[in-house]
């Protein structure tokens, strides 16, 4: 892990631990880095299944349907 000497915005850094239910500036940072860096991601898959969706390599009726899950 490495150090870093920065200024940080303290109304910002307190409700993102109020949010995050975090206690110390270490964690909220490392939670909210590790958040935005998971939204992120989620958001690229969305992406990525949509534009599979449109261009027809993906039918999501088969995804929904429900009869076609394993007990």
């Amino acid at each position: 892990m490495s150090r870093t000497v920065i200024d940080l915005d303290d109304e910002a850094l307190e409700a993102a631990a109020r949010e995050l239910g975090t206690t110390t500036k270490r964690d909220t940072i490392n939670t909210a880095l590790r958040e935005v860096t998971a939204r992120y991601r989620r958001l690229r898959a969305l992406e990525d299944a949509r534009q599979l969706v449109a261009d027809g390599a993906l039918d999501i009726d088969v995804l929904l349907d429900k009869s076609q899950y394993r007990p």
